[in-house]
């Protein structure tokens, strides 16, 4: 079973055994409470089976035909251009004989892109969020950026997460700024400590999810759906739901979080005389256990939400950054300024023209994967061209030498992958030779219709 299935029915049974109420298991699940109550009623018939949905593969027999979505795309675009969606409703019925419901023009006219010209909105009302019952049910996570040294060091950010039944701080780290790396190692030193959360709470970051002003790639259009994040599609190997919140109010735990930390922490960080990060590390991690103490609340229910990492998954493989690249002739793959050397297997000889995946670490080290399987990999031989500028940096006096392993670390002990640059003068671009087309050239000519 999938890892999102298994969480299904890990909520499922907390509701059968009284730990978790009916509206808790639908935010958990992203569900309404009506399904949930169809998944229960199912779960007690037929137990974990029943999870998985009998019609999974099958097109549904009550599908809008393709050709009476083009055609009401086409009438919403030209003849009824402005239409809201229940009167487009209307007069398709009415005029066109296309007889549909509301909520599926609005469908149809949405995936085009068409969204309807009046818009009615009724007021939200607002009311206090009970905590959830159990440690590990939510975690809200966020990054807070101060003056944390008060101008003895660098603005810092701070990358925290608090439970929300305990208010327990699990993890927070000081980064230089707020990234999904800092993301990632938070959420791996969770899992080694407690466990896998059931659901994260955070705001509309673009580490978490993509900017709807983003434009869609090709790729994208053609599926329908936006491509996740990196801490998104982690989430998601994980079973970790991920809620998004729209206001800051709606996440306060963390806000006042850091607010209190903004008072306390940067006391202790003075008296302790902290100027880097590793220094306000160092001082957060002692403080922490005495503030879990101190501020920290007793969950309505005992014992622990969090899951346990099953053992065919790797924290490594999933907290990490994963890119897809094409393998060259010779076995090699390029990623940013690395070529690596493809080693042959028992599996396959060549990888040529494969699609592979390469996977950036939170360590820093680079793993390539095909089809689930880790293939064997070293640096690939510089090329001449390389080799040449390499003799003329050596010429010249201008190459920087090589940091020794373990040099630079970040505050967490990771290798931060930061790379020395040649301190000499940048050399001069080179002046580009004008390439005008021939009067005969393909380009020239008028495009034949």
């Amino acid at each position: 079973m999938t890892a999102k299935e298994q969480k299904r029915i890990q909520v499922l049974a907390g509701v059968l055994e009284g730990r978790i109420k009916l509206a808790q298991a639908s935010e958990l699940m992203g569900v309404s409470e009506r399904h949930v109550w169809r998944l229960l009623a199912a779960f007690r018939r037929e137990g974990a089976a029943a999870i998985a949905h009998g019609n999974r593969g099958r097109t549904p027999q009550i599908s809008t035909d393709p050709a009476t979505q083009d055609r009401v795309r086409n009438l919403a675009k030209g003849t009824y251009e402005g239409f809201n969606h229940t009167h487009l409703t209307e007069v398709l019925a009415e005029r066109e004989g296309i007889d549909l419901s509301r909520s599926t023009v609005r469908r149809i006219l949405l995936s085009a892109g068409i969204k309807s010209h009046r818009k009615r909105r009724a007021p939200k009302h607002h009311s206090r969020r009970a905590r959830h019952p159990q440690e590990g049910m939510l975690l809200q996570i966020d990054g807070s950026k101060h003056d944390w040294l008060e101008g003895r060091g660098p603005y810092l950010t701070l990358i925290a997460a608090i439970d929300d039944a305990t208010s327990t701080v699990p993890f927070a780290l000081f980064r230089d700024q707020e990234d999904a790396h800092g993301y990632l190692l938070m959420l791996r030193h969770i899992i080694e400590d407690k466990g896998i959360p059931l659901a994260l709470y955070s705001d509309r970051h673009g580490i978490f999810q993509r900017s709807p002003k983003e434009p869609e790639s090709l790729r994208e259009q053609l599926r329908g759906k936006r491509d996740a994040t990196q801490f998104g599609r982690a989430l998601q190997e994980l079973g970790i739901e991920l809620i998004v919140a729209y206001t800051p109010q709606a996440k306060g735990r963390v806000e006042r979080l850091f607010g209190t930390l903004q008072d306390r922490l940067v006391s202790e960080m003075r008296l302790a005389g902290a100027t880097t990060a590793d220094d306000a590390n160092r001082v957060l991690w002692r403080l922490l256990p005495d503030f879990n103490q101190r501020f920290g609340v007793c969950a309505e229910q005992s014992g622990s939400a969090y899951r346990e990492l099953p053992a065919d998954l790797s924290v490594d493989g999933v907290l990490c950054f994963k890119y897809l690249r094409n393998v060259a002739n010779d076995n090699t793959v390029s990623f940013h300024e690395t070529t690596l050397q493809l080693l042959p297997d028992a599996h396959r000889a060549s990888y040529a023209k494969a699609t592979v995946e390469v996977q950036e670490r939170l360590d820093g080290s680079l793993v390539v994967v095909h089809a689930g399987k880790t293939i064997g990999s070293q640096p690939a031989p510089p090329m001449p061209v390389t080799l040449r500028a390499r003799n003329s940096r050596r010429a010249n006096g201008t190459e920087t030498p090589q940091a020794p392993d373990g040099a630079a670390t970040d505050p967490v002990g990771y290798p931060t992958g930061s790379k020395r640059r040649a301190s000499g003068p940048p050399a001069a671009p080179k002046p580009k030779r004008a390439n005008k087309p021939s009067p005969d050239h393909p380009w020239r000519r008028k495009l034949l219709t």
